[in-house]
């Protein structure tokens, strides 16, 4: 992945430097759809070939930081901004882009893994520490596990991969609660961390042993084995299109779309999936990057949704992106509303 995030940095630099006319939006934030979001910036270009992005695959952590700071044009995030965060930006909007589900990949010689989520959060905690153990081989009674120890991966930077992570853990144990809570960052109990979802799902990759969490992308993306979770409703699940959006069929999307999707009800849910968020002013400043931000915006929730699942990713449920074109109308460029009919 490392090697597609320059390659597609340096096409947009070099596409945006190629016309006297150009203009550059850039961006910084999640590393979790990323691999879209490259394909929508290249794509976007054939439409706007005076238009490029520059986008920074840092992490949420560093998208919301870098977006309060004023040192982009919009962030990227799967973590909702909290009500201090939110207070330091107080005309910010979340804008959701798609749907995506948190896995759990492993390294080891054994090719199906099913966990409950108890079974998981023991795991992170480090209190199985072995593939054998009793809890793992009652879960798993045609698998030969071996008597090796477990080497956790987990995120290093500010992560809303990690956010989805930990706030589906401090769902369903209250030991994870009390020990470690949920966050972007979090005192991980055991582990080797990796930068962004790239690093995690190398250190997976080149771990024998090893089991992390990355987005389904990234998984199918270097062909690592996927685990089976139990979700809410006692079923074992594979995360799948369908299972994530399965994930959101029951949740009221609130105004503002600050929402948790983990470890929701329904027989064919993916107990860990997320909607991902990119970030921006109310009222856009530059009058030249503003309207071309909104009018991407609209697109991107609109025609570019059909290149979500052909990269593991769910679009957006149709009452979703129906509230969006209203939050997307509502936005102005120097207290003026932009004419999206000449996008």
């Amino acid at each position: 992945m490392k090697k597609i995030h320059v390659a597609a940095l340096m096409t947009l630099l070099a596409a945006g430097g190629a016309r006297a006319d150009s203009l550059l939006v850039n961006g910084a934030g999640a590393t979790f759809p990323f691999p879209l979001y490259s394909k929508w910036f290249s794509e976007y270009h054939k439409l706007r070939p005076e238009l490029s992005f520059n986008y920074q695959s840092i992490g949420s952590g560093g998208g919301i930081q870098q977006f309060t700071n004023g040192t982009v044009d919009f962030g990227a995030t799967d973590a909702p901004m909290n009500e201090e965060q939110i207070a330091k930006v107080p005309d910010v909007v979340h804008v959701p882009t798609v749907m995506g589900a948190v896995v759990v990949t492993y390294n080891a010689p054994f090719p199906s893994l099913k966990l409950t989520p108890q079974a998981l959060a023991d795991i992170f905690l480090g209190k199985i520490a072995r593939w054998n153990d009793p809890a793992l081989a009652k879960l798993n009674p045609g698998e030969n596990l071996p008597d090796s120890p477990i080497t956790v991966a987990h995120r290093s930077d500010g992560s809303g991969t990690s956010f989805a992570f930990t706030d589906y853990l401090s769902k369903v144990s209250p030991e994870w609660t009390g020990k470690v809570g949920k966050g972007t960052s979090v005192k991980w109990p055991v582990g080797l961390g990796g930068k962004g979802n790239e690093g995690v799902t190398g250190l997976v990759k080149q771990t024998p042993g090893s089991i992390g969490y990355v987005e389904l992308a990234y998984a199918n993306q270097n062909k690592l084995p996927l685990a089976e979770l139990q979700n809410k409703d006692g079923r074992f699940v594979k995360p799948t299109l369908a299972a994530t959006s399965a994930a959101a069929s029951g949740i009221e999307m609130p105004a503002d779309y600050r929402v948790s999707i983990t470890n929701a009800a329904g027989a064919e849910s993916w107990p860990i999936a997320s909607f991902t968020y990119l970030l921006v002013h109310r009222n856009q400043t530059d009058a030249a990057k503003g309207p071309a931000l909104v009018r991407f915006l609209w697109w991107a929730t609109h025609e570019a949704q059909q290149m979500a699942a052909p990269l593991d990713y769910a679009p957006l449920p149709s009452k979703v992106v129906q509230m969006l074109e209203g939050t997307i109308k509502s936005l102005t460029v120097q207290g003026k509303h932009v004419d999206l009919a000449s996008r």
